[in-house]
């Protein structure tokens, strides 16, 4: 596996391949005289006795207070263990993970002033699995990410629980276990480590990676329902599109289109008397291509930040200036990662109407619920009640947390983003979705089997086989909650998108 070079522009691919695939992690060479460059003019203040933010004054309100030379260290070490003061459930090992590599990231550029040995057991600890445990409350994303980014850097100093090889067990165990050694940090990097927005960075970095594969399972998805639906095809014409030029409108658009060609079930209709789908139906490309493009925006800003520098102060070595600014503000991604919320709540909103017409006998013509013999048996009924459960429960995470603020450190930091919170929001949001998609497909395989003898065409038939491989069709009531887990797997795997691909060839 090719590795991934700290300090050079990388994706959120790259994110995602280091955070779950265990991809490996290398300093790139260019970095390093930056990182050494940026280091000895943080000595040479500190060594000069001038007066520069975080590395000879107190934090935050404390910024006033003059700190002694020989109390440097100690500063930056306090720093650490008062700020790890989070709560709630430990952050996934994923996002752990890419917070670790996104916290190398920012330092490897040169405008923190952290020496090489920082960024390098960073990425030691990436290497050998030493991950640090790491509460996923309590950031108000300005000054950054603190509290996570703490309880992140107390491993670095060889301090607090992290997991390592499946127990969780001290920092400084698993350090020597590993074979690494944790630092006494120096003038500055204590606030280097945790002035930043990786924490938010890392959630929506894998968030939207996900949730775009997941546009993709939506439009399947759409395209089968719209076969056990005996939709019409009409409105998803690339000239319908084409005058009204959305991206993502045509990208769904074409996916459908794809996924539902040469379909048996599509030509027994096609002189029927219905004029008009429903808008569930006739309105997937503009609602799927909807989110298709705000996802992309998302992914945008999330690249942006990925390659940049979020500490406060900046150092700009090669111009002898230290600079205070707000860089750490997470503002840029706590709107992108709100934005993202609607979007991905919008795909699971508009399957769950899909879902509510192929169990409505009115709508669809086939069984009530997809029971073979309703009344004695209640088929999928209950599947479209957990859809519109969590449905209705991403409608309260989708509002926008970055339109709050709470002022900290005594009014001196009077504007934050509360961007981890929308993070952590979207997260939960793409959870549900998953969720919701799933149950569409599940519900379009088994409304196809009404259909027989007539057959899906090869991509929807390709899905189909996907799903009765793990899944038998519902003839009698049965405990189906590992029916559901099962066609979940499908879709956040990927392995969904996999078969329909083999058949139809690649979908965007």
């Amino acid at each position: 596996m090719n590795p991934v070079e700290v300090g050079t522009p990388i994706s959120i691919g790259d994110v995602a391949r280091v955070a779950r695939d265990g991809a490996p992690v290398v300093l790139a060479d260019a970095a390093r005289p930056r990182i050494t460059a940026s280091r000895q003019y943080i000595e040479q203040i500190v060594a000069d006795h001038r007066t520069v933010y975080g590395v000879t004054t107190g934090f935050g309100k404390l910024s006033h207070v003059r700190i002694a030379p020989e109390d440097v260290r100690q500063l930056q070490r306090n720093l650490i263990v008062s700020h790890a003061m989070g709560v709630g459930a430990p952050l996934a090992t994923d996002v752990v993970r890419a917070m670790l590599l996104l916290r190398a990231q920012s330092l490897a550029f040169g405008y923190s002033g952290a020496r090489l040995e920082v960024i390098e057991l960073l990425l030691g600890m990436l290497s050998a699995g030493v991950h640090p445990v790491i509460p996923s409350q309590g950031s108000v994303g300005a000054s950054g990410d603190l509290a996570p980014l703490a309880h992140m850097a107390l491993a670095v100093i060889g301090e607090g629980p992290v997991e390592y090889r499946g127990d969780v067990i001290p920092a400084a165990q698993a350090l020597a276990d590993a074979g690494l050694t944790p630092l006494v940090l120096e003038a500055k990097e204590g606030l280097a480590l945790i002035n930043g927005t990786q924490a938010m960075t890392a959630i929506g970095a894998l968030v939207v990676h996900d949730a775009q594969r997941l546009a993709t399972a939506a439009d399947i998805a759409a395209a089968m329902s719209l076969e056990a639906l005996r939709g019409t095809r009409a409105p998803f014409d690339l000239r319908v599109a084409m005058i009204r030029p959305h991206p993502g409108a045509a990208v769904t658009a074409g996916n459908v289109l794809a996924v539902s060609a040469d379909s048996p079930i599509h030509a027994s209709h096609a002189d029927c008397d219905r004029i008009q789908d429903a808008y569930s139906l006739r309105c997937v490309p503009q609602v799927h291509g909807a989110s298709r493009d705000a996802l992309q925006h998302v992914a945008d800003v999330i690249s942006r930040e990925i390659n940049a520098v979020t500490d406060n102060p900046l150092v700009f070595a090669d111009d002898d200036t230290v600079i205070s600014a707000g860089n750490f503000h997470g503002q840029p991604i706590a709107v992108a990662m709100d934005y993202a919320k609607i979007a991905i709540a919008e795909l699971a909103n508009i399957a769950e109407r899909r879902v509510e017409h192929m169990l409505d006998p009115a709508v669809s013509g086939l069984p009530a619920f997809l029971a073979r013999q309703g009344g004695l048996h209640s088929g999928l009924m209950i599947s479209q009640y957990t859809a519109a459960s969590l449905v209705s429960e991403n409608k309260v995470l989708a509002h926008p947390a970055s339109v709050d603020s709470i002022p900290t450190s005594a009014n001196q930091e009077d504007h934050v983003s509360m961007g981890t919170t929308s993070a952590r929001q979207c997260a939960m949001i793409l959870e549900n979705a998953r969720w919701v998609i799933a149950i569409e497909v599940i519900n379009a395989v088994q409304a196809l089997d009404f259909h027989h003898p007539l057959q899906p065409g090869p991509g929807v038939g390709a899905a189909v086989r996907a799903v009765r491989s793990v899944v038998p069709p519902l003839d009698a009531d049965r405990l189906m909650t590992g029916d559901l887990t099962a066609v979940r797997e499908l879709v956040v795997s990927g392995l969904l998108q996999d078969a329909v691909e083999t058949a139809v060839g690649p979908l965007r």
